[in-house]
């Protein structure tokens, strides 16, 4: 796709909300007394009993807002993870906290992203396996359709399962007030909710961001789905489009595509997965394509249409035109800021409808009493950058905290089959840095334990400043490359180089010997050619 005016999906605190700008069901419904403003999200649905267990923990129908308390030693706006984490922290230190949450808490991680997009992959892995078995392995043969609706139940059940450590009680239980309703500003000390006003010494934004929506003609009107509300089906597309090659279009491509539907991904870039290495991105796209993925690339969107009861998608791609026909539409075309009806100008915030809250290397905005942490005002959008940045706040707002951001070492994963796991610089952020790196690559088909497994398509690629062995970046291309990437963070956060790494004794057959394979292949480049015949002389003189 060209370049295209995004627009968000929704104007919400937290990040739940949907193309499809419906009232939730009444039993799904938050409270909408006076301590409530209203709101339209996305429902949960079915309206089945796991989903009410969740609701329960999350916005329970009938909670009631405490009475606020005269001043707050910190108020929290946004129940995702860096505001729970942000309130949990903050209370269990002994402070007042407030924590405003407009529709449920958990944010995106919980409700619309990690949690219940891990629990389908996961579904989606095991049915790949089953087909896979006979011809991998010798197994049995499987046939027929799996049951989609199924793996749709397990992952709602479990979701609810999870809920009670993000819900309201147990927040309440840590000490925490828990409001729920639009949390405003209405001076650069207060904070308005349903009525009542809450003062506060600091405050920390943490209002997340959702789904962002490309203009294009008819896509309104047709309708689609985002990652906010993917996760409500029950029935299986035949045809799924996927508008979008990052990480959320293609990990969910790939599931469904496991599941048995027909996916197309259009790419709007000449590769998927752009942030990522450029050798990793050709081993995932490789992946899908097996799992019957077709994948669209360079395509720019130009239309979208109803003919008769399926939706045609139009696009250009190599000048020619070209059309897809799709049962239902996803979008993942990137992520917008939630900084609409904050009051952010009465509390003397600065901020950018595209870029969100801005904020100093310490988090602080423009308003020295407030911070702002997760989704809504960093690169960085995941849900582990979001506590960690959260835990900086704490410090940093209710002590004399000086923590920064810029020295947090964040890694992160494309949950794919095989994952991408990156942490620190890639080459070319290296090079445009002025860093002089020496890089190191081991494949995976090397490593005993991915041969065995039958998962050897992947790769270690190291970036190392030259003449050292200090690390600045990794990818490691592998089926739990997420599982294994913080052996390499924590080498970077502790100053580790990676001929420690050649010291640590690995158990033998693992795929994490690819650490240690690597670091074997710099100790020999250790060896040159003028140590060499030293130790050559060595070993003739002594006998």
């Amino acid at each position: 796709m060209a370049k295209v005016e995004l627009r968000a999906a929704c104007t919400t605190q937290s990040r739940v909300s949907s193309l499809y700008y419906h009232p939730m069901p009444p039993s799904l419904r938050p409270p909408a007394p006076a301590t409530h403003a209203p709101a339209s999200f996305a429902p949960l649905e079915p309206l089945d009993e796991p989903n009410r267990r969740l609701v329960e923990h999350v916005h329970p129908p009938t909670w009631t807002n405490p009475r606020p308390k005269d001043r707050y030693h910190l108020v929290v706006i946004g129940a995702g993870t860096a505001g729970l984490v942000t309130a949990a922290g903050a209370a269990g230190l002994g402070a007042k906290v407030a924590l405003v949450e407009r529709h449920l808490m958990g944010g995106d991680c919980l409700t619309v992203g990690c949690v219940p997009s891990k629990a389908v992959i996961r579904a989606a892995r095991a049915w790949a396996d089953a087909r896979g078995a006979r011809a991998e392995f010798g197994g049995p043969s499987v046939s027929g359709e799996g049951d989609f609706a199924a793996a749709m139940e397990r992952m709602r059940r479990l979701r609810a399962g999870i809920s009670p450590l993000d819900g309201a009680p147990r927040f309440a239980s840590l000490g925490v007030d828990v409001y729920f309703g639009q949390g405003r500003f209405t001076a650069p000390d207060r904070i308005e909710v349903g009525g009542a006003e809450l003062r506060f010494r600091r405050a920390v934004i943490a209002t997340g961001a959702c789904a962002a929506v490309p203009s294009v003609p008819g896509l309104a009107d047709v309708g689609y789905r985002t990652n906010e509300t993917i996760f409500n089906l029950t029935t299986l597309p035949r045809r799924l489009v996927v508008i979008g090659g990052g990480p959320i279009g293609c990990e969910l491509a790939q599931a469904f595509a496991r599941f048995g539907s027909a996916v197309t991904v259009l790419g709007s870039g000449p590769r998927i997965l752009p942030r990522d290495d450029e050798d990793a991105a050709r081993v995932v796209a490789a992946s899908m394509a097996r799992d019957g993925v077709e994948l669209e690339l360079d395509a720019r969107l130009t239309r979208v249409e109803r003919r008769g009861s399926a939706t045609v998608i139009h696009f250009e791609q190599g000048g020619a035109a070209r059309e897809v026909t799709a049962d239902e539409i996803l979008l993942a075309t990137g992520r917008a800021p939630n900084v609409e009806g904050l009051g952010l100008d009465a509390a003397g915030v600065a901020y950018d409808a595209k870029a969100g809250v801005t904020v100093d290397d310490r988090l602080r905005t423009s308003n020295g009493r407030v911070l702002a942490v997760g989704d809504i005002a960093s690169r960085f959008q995941f849900t582990h950058a979001a506590d960690a940045q959260a835990r900086l706040a704490i410090a940093n707002a209710l002590f004399f905290g000086r923590g920064k951001a810029s020295r947090l070492v964040i890694p992160w994963t494309t949950y794919t089959s095989p994952e991408v796991a990156h942490v620190g610089l890639s080459a070319r952020e290296a090079a445009a840095a002025g860093a002089r790196v020496h890089t190191l690559t081991t494949p995976l088909h090397e490593v005993d334990r991915a041969v065995l497994d039958g998962e050897d398509e992947g790769f270690f690629r190291v970036h190392l400043a030259r003449g050292s062995d200090r690390i600045l970046g990794a990818t490691l291309v592998a089926e739990h490359a997420g599982d294994m990437i913080s052996e390499i963070t924590l080498a970077m956060t502790r100053g580790i180089g990676l001929g420690k790494l050649s010291a640590t004794i690995h158990p033998y057959p693992t795929q994490a010997e690819v650490f240690r394979k690597t670091a074997d292949a710099w100790r020999r480049t250790k060896l040159t050619p003028w140590a060499k015949r030293v130790l050559e002389r060595y070993f003739r003189i002594v006998r």
